[in-house]
């Protein structure tokens, strides 16, 4: 009898566990269902989606379709956890979250040109909700297509992905090399590569080329020494020569015509590579820019005082940094550098979706990547992280020289057309570097309810200079978002631009700085090339 009874006891305690030990029955979960559709043509849209309760914890979705897509990102910055990127990016097919009862914020996107949809949910049940997104502007139907030349998604992911973001020129980097003396086909870094190359046709305004490469270099033999990152985009054969030196980099590059893409302004060796690859692209919005939390406050060179940069207290703010990179750039123009600007958010490495900072490019003819590469190279171009921006000199949009008769008595028209969700603060004028003018903006609402603000400036230029013009959009909490034109070249009869001193002291100090340090640890072929850019910017002459 005792046994018996010590049996059942051992029996129901067994069940007891095994209860404790199953996984939550579906049944405690409910099933919230979406569709994303065009408010105005209400069909299915791809878009990227948020799903938080009020603990803070987030959610990924499914999708309901066998033909769908839904690719989960869930990336965190590792020295700030309040940066963070958790999303879903859902084709064009119903989505579905498990999800207990509760209270839910679920916030919608899709690329820039729609605007955001918050709803805060209550699920206590099984339900079905349709999000409409709203556009705001149709950039493609101004002739304006927008990439991003430095992304680290997968190729089998970016089908998908452009779709949701919207952007319809994709250069991934499969070829990825950290270490001197490692080829980007060997790189350590490497993403799965394309055996091909060949460039995959998502659509006819959607379109990854995925031959593009990145020396990001960290370590020279067994030392870790720092020196930065240079892009190859475009490239028809896989490269094999290391880094640095990178001489032998560029001449490759331009038997391959592709173009050299500047990283970050301040990398340790960003100054000095210039000069000697002659680098085409500069990454006027880069991978620091995200839709999260700045993070990156302290990173690299540090800014020349002139800059006057805003910081916070713990280095960059978000616009210092974005403006530490604005000044960079001008000081390379204005020593005859032309670089012309791109974007690129590294999405797949840091906490930020594929093409939040985007280049847009202006074609007159139907988009090809050929042709929007052709564009890019020529500057026909702005770069956003949120408003739009248009601009012409003399009805032409930018990219080439414009010649300037200083017998013109009427002078030139710089029109400019800023268009965004929310207000921007105003449209800034830039010329040889100098913030020149603010003009306050005069909104008027478009049909689709965004902010348009058109203006135009008479200029008489004497000598050779340049314009470029940029807005900046506040959000809550501090947060910033910019649009910068690529800049007009005006050439005036035989004269130059030349930079400020401060200017070219800075580029001079940054090549001395990495001469200094890199004595003994790069190679004697590499130390020339440091040296022979020293010589370069010390025979630049300077206007004061």
């Amino acid at each position: 009898m005792v046994m018996k009874i010590f049996t059942s006891f051992i029996f129901i305690l067994i069940i007891y566990s095994i209860s404790f030990a199953l996984p939550t029955p579906d049944l405690d979960l409910n099933t919230l269902t979406i569709k994303v559709v065009d408010s105005k043509t209400k069909k299915l849209i791809p878009s990227r989606v948020y799903l938080s309760d009020s603990n803070g914890k987030h959610y990924f979705a499914q999708s309901v379709s066998t033909q769908g897509k839904a690719i989960k990102y869930e990336k965190t910055n590792w020295s700030n956890k309040s940066s963070f990127e958790f999303h879903t990016s859902i084709s064009a097919h119903p989505a579905k979250f498990q999800i207990p009862p509760g209270k839910y914020v679920l916030t919608v996107e899709r690329g820039k040109e729609y605007f955001t949809n918050t709803l805060e949910l209550e699920v206590m049940k099984d339900q079905e909700l349709t999000v409409h997104l709203k556009r705001w502007i149709d950039m493609n139907s101004k002739g304006w297509y927008s990439g991003e030349t430095h992304v680290h998604r997968t190729i089998a992911e970016l089908p998908t992905l452009v779709q949701v973001e919207n952007l319809n020129a994709a250069f991934p980097l499969p070829y990825w090399v950290t270490k001197s003396g490692l080829s980007p086909t060997l790189g350590d870094k490497s993403l799965p590569k394309d055996a091909t190359g060949k460039r995959i046709h998502v659509d006819a305004t959607h379109v990854i080329h995925p031959r593009n490469t990145e020396y990001e270099i960290f370590s020279v033999g067994k030392k870790s020494h720092t020196l930065g990152a240079v892009f190859i985009i475009n490239h028809k054969e896989p490269l094999t020569l290391t880094a640095p030196p990178v001489r032998p980099i560029a001449e490759e590059v331009r038997r391959q015509g592709a173009l050299l893409e500047l990283d970050k302004h301040n990398w340790p060796w960003s100054m000095a590579i210039v000069p000697i690859m002659n680098v085409d692209l500069y990454e006027l919005a880069n991978n620091h820019h995200w839709r999260t939390e700045f993070a990156f406050k302290n990173f690299a060179e540090k800014p020349a005082p002139y800059m006057n940069i805003e910081t916070d207290g713990k280095g960059f703010s978000e616009k210092g940094w974005t403006d530490f990179g604005f000044q960079n750039y001008y000081a390379l123009l204005n020593c005859g550098f032309r670089m012309r600007p791109t974007a690129g958010s590294a999405s797949g490495v840091h906490p930020v979706p594929l093409g939040f900072g985007r280049v847009y490019v202006h074609l007159d003819k139907p988009f090809t990547i050929d042709r929007w590469l052709e564009g890019l190279n020529k500057g026909q171009s702005f770069v956003t992280t949120g408003p739009m921006l248009e601009c012409k000199l003399n009805g032409e949009y930018p990219g080439g020289i414009f010649k300037f008769d200083k017998n013109n008595k009427k002078g030139w028209n710089l029109e400019m057309v800023s268009t965004s969700s929310s207000p921007v603060s105003g449209i800034e004028i830039i010329r040889n570097g100098r913030l020149i003018m603010i003009i306050d903006p005069q909104f008027e609402k478009t049909p689709e309810g965004a902010f348009r603000f058109q203006t135009d400036l008479q200029i008489h230029p004497t000598q050779s200079t340049w314009y470029a013009v940029r807005t900046w959009q506040k959000l809550p909490n501090n947060r910033w978002r910019f649009a910068h034109s690529a800049p007009f070249h005006i050439q005036v009869g035989d004269t130059k631009v030349h930079p400020r001193k401060v200017e070219l002291d800075y580029l001079i100090q940054r090549v001395q700085s990495q001469i200094d340090r890199s004595r003994g640890i790069i190679s004697t072929e590499a130390l020339k090339e440091y040296e022979e850019a020293l010589k370069i910017y010390k025979a630049i002459p300077t206007k004061g």
